[in-house]
């Protein structure tokens, strides 16, 4: 089992900055990529990007590219989403997830179905 805890949201004005942090316990040891998706209201949950637990490689959706940047610390069992030039549009609930399945492609890392560890979530809002 993993679990995840996500932190870092807040209300905040377009054109600032957050960091949100992701702390995983549990059988880390299993988990091949880490993803950071989102979810607006009304909406389906939206890959963002990843990042190999491993190897620290990092894959980003075209939609946030250039204003978002994963990393991980791996002595604190940590992963973060820095995302900056927040816009309203960027207002949604931000999970971390977890997947222990090898060898994903670009194609199948974007799918919610292949992360089998979730957290709670942490909400993030930009006012205009």
């Amino acid at each position: 089992q993993v679990q995840l805890v996500e932190s870092g949201g807040g209300l905040v004005q377009a054109g600032d900055s957050l960091r949100l942090s992701c702390a995983v316990s549990g059988r880390t040891s299993s988990i091949f990529v880490m993803g950071w998706f989102r979810q607006a209201p009304g909406k389906e949950r939206e890959f963002v990007g990843g990042i190999a637990w491993y190897i620290g490689n990092t894959y980003y959706a075209d939609s946030v590219k250039g204003r978002f940047t994963i990393s991980r610390d791996s002595a604190k069992n940590a992963v973060y989403l820095q995302i900056n030039s927040l816009e309203p549009e960027d207002t949604a609930l931000y999970y971390c997830a977890a997947s222990t399945e090898t060898g994903l492609t670009w194609s199948a890392l974007k799918l919610v179905s292949r992360y089998g560890y979730w957290g709670q979530g942490t909400q993030v809002t930009v006012s205009s």
